[in-house]
């Protein structure tokens, strides 16, 4: 009974439908093998990565790739190749724990998810027996290393927009591949490259996997980069590469939806990563905090930094609780579907294809979440932070790309609006009949009721509300601006927001909520501090994103009730944030590390 209960939700429909605790998963319920992997995670980065980073980052040579193998002999990279093939067969969630632990790897991070993510799943999910049979095994192994060939210097967004030509040798054996691809990671020494290119004239880009073994292909030096230096950046040219016909990756002109189904992947991985990178840098920051001392005591007595340090924690525990539910969410639709007859392949790429639009919200959050634990850490250690000889440098200048990769963060707003409107116009979400039952609401007197005083119905009241203001604004939005609206891009971006704070904060509800079922209230008092601490966080985002919406296509009576509703919508009793900071950072300097 349980199963079916949890797969009620569809992706995107958090705005319109209320989840219970008892639907998500939360990171503190992985159970002992879980936890095992992740410590083996833990313990190779202490041991391999975390002591060499400076060689890592000089590209010393063959380091990179002997860590890869280091990384295959333990399993790491296997973690969710199923069994047949080498791996562990672990579900999604776990595969997300691996990447959340070794986010905190820096350039190493970016190897290993660019090997286990694109470069081995085009083949796992898009491949035939022959080409999964040749190829898994090695990936999971670490004996081939995979880079993704899709962007060009004139494709980066507009990914289908690519100009690499693929055409058929006259014997029918081959398709003989020509162009140009760059930021290409793992491209200094991959053995396998999942190449997009066009057949001809073909409108849609096709996936080939390519040997480098095949030859024809030649590559400019390494990328110079702001941050992760040890991670291998290179352009890749194929020059009338052969590749044998029985090489191409699922059908003709289905590249496109390959390389947009594995970015989702990607998406969710890469805020699970970041939020594990955001972790490690907060530790050290604690743990400098507690070490400098200043006017006769250490800088972590003080208010001010003490704030910097509840705020990040904050992010933090409300991010990962999102991540892990969207997983759960993943894998809980995987087995309905292969319950229900479907190939596990097919069946893991409709599952996270179902959840595209938190993906892309997440790869968001999480990423924006780093930026600022990052920026936060180096003000934390003051001038040291500025000093290339602290950890802080590093740290700051890795983090930066990932508001880049995997769609930068702009075009995963626009696309977390657009796909949602798709859906409702494809009679798969009802975003429209709440939307209107919200505009209702703005002309009746608002009920005040019975007061729930019972824990979390004031949290809960205020989510409900912070949902209504984000369907009201984007309900107003797609009636007024009709076809003008995918033009409108600061607008889209605003309503964006005011989706991806409700979905985070709604996660971070559910997580206390579920720990509170689980511990009892006392036991949670830091993590009703933290979700409250976010919950205002999200309060102010959504008045500010619906309020600069409004001011932009709303006018007259009907911008002045709509910024009435919104008012309404965002109200909050007040809550002494200032005292939940002050005790979360207690318990996180004392503890000299987070740990939520």
């Amino acid at each position: 009974m349980e199963t079916t209960e949890k797969n009620t939700i569809k992706g995107g429909e958090f705005l319109i439908k209320e989840t219970t605790y008892q639907d998500i998963f939360i990171p503190e319920e992985f159970d002992e093998e879980q936890q095992m992997i992740a410590q083996t995670c833990r313990d190779f980065l202490a041991s391999e990565v975390n002591p060499i980073l400076d060689r890592i980052d000089s590209q010393e040579e063959g380091l990179m790739p002997l860590l890869m193998d280091k990384a295959g002999a333990l399993g790491i990279l296997g973690v969710s190749v199923p069994e047949e093939y080498g791996g562990f067969g672990k579900n999604f969630n776990t595969s997300m724990l691996v990447a959340d632990v070794c986010g905190a790897g820096h350039s190493f991070a970016v190897a290993l998810s660019a090997h286990t993510g694109i470069g081995t799943l085009p083949i796992l999910y898009y491949g035939n027996e022959e080409q999964k049979a040749k190829y898994i095994p090695k990936l999971a192994s670490g004996e081939w290393k995979a880079a993704y060939c899709l962007t060009e210097p004139n494709s980066g967004s507009d990914a289908n927009s690519g100009k690499t030509k693929a055409k058929l040798s006259e014997d029918g054996k081959h398709y003989i591949i020509t162009g140009q691809k760059m930021w290409i990671t793992n491209g200094g020494f991959a053995d396998i490259f999942i190449v997009f290119a066009k057949i001809d004239d073909d409108k849609n880009l096709t996936a080939f996997i390519v040997e480098k073994a095949f030859g024809g292909i030649t590559m400019n030096p390494e990328e110079h980069k702001m941050g992760i230096k040890g991670s291998s950046t290179r352009q890749v040219f194929f020059n009338d590469c052969e590749v044998p016909v029985e090489n191409m990756l699922s059908e003709r002109e289905n590249g496109f939806k390959i390389a947009v189904n594995i970015l989702n992947i990607g998406r969710i991985k890469l805020s699970a990563a970041a939020i594990g990178a955001s972790k490690a840098t907060l530790n050290i920051a604690i743990n400098y905090s507690n070490e400098r001392i200043q006017f006769g005591r250490p800088i972590s007595k003080y208010g001010a930094i003490r704030f910097k340090i509840a705020e990040i924690a904050s992010k933090l525990y409300a991010v990962d609780a999102a991540n892990y539910r969207a997983g759960q969410n993943i894998d809980d639709t995987y087995d309905q579907l292969v319950a229900g007859g479907m190939e596990s392949g097919k069946a893991r790429l409709k599952s996270v294809e179902q959840f595209a639009v938190e993906c892309a919200i997440l790869k968001v959050w999480g990423s924006e979440a780093l930026d600022y634990t990052v920026d936060e850490g180096v003000q934390i250690y003051g001038g040291m932070g500025f000093s290339a000889d602290a950890p802080m440098d590093r740290a700051y200048r890795d983090a930066r790309i990932n508001r880049i990769f995997e769609g930068t963060n702009e075009i995963n707003r626009l696309l977390t609006v657009d796909m949602m409107l798709k859906r409702a116009m494809k009679g798969e979400l009802d975003l429209m009949g709440p939307a209107t039952a919200v505009a209702a609401e703005l002309m009746s007197i608002p009920d005040f009721g019975e007061e729930d005083t019972t824990l979390f119905a004031a949290e809960k009241k205020v989510l409900a509300n912070l949902k209504k203001a984000a369907l009201m604004v984007a309900g107003a939005a797609v009636q007024k601006l009709m076809m003008t609206l995918s033009k409108e891009q600061e607008i889209l971006m605003n309503i964006a927001d005011m989706a991806g704070y409700v979905y985070v904060a709604e996660s971070a509800l559910l997580r206390t909520e579920k720990l509170v079922s689980m511990r009892g209230e006392e036991a949670c008092a830091d993590q009703l501090d933290l979700l409250k601490i976010y919950l205002v966080e999200a309060v102010d985002g959504i008045a500010k994103a619906g309020k600069e919406a409004l001011w932009a296509f709303a006018e007259g009576d009907e911008q002045r009730m709509m910024l009435v509703g919104l008012r309404r919508f965002t109200k909050m009793e007040p809550f002494n944030v200032k005292d939940a900071r002050q005790r979360v950072a207690q318990k996180l300097i004392e503890a000299n590390k987070y740990i939520f």
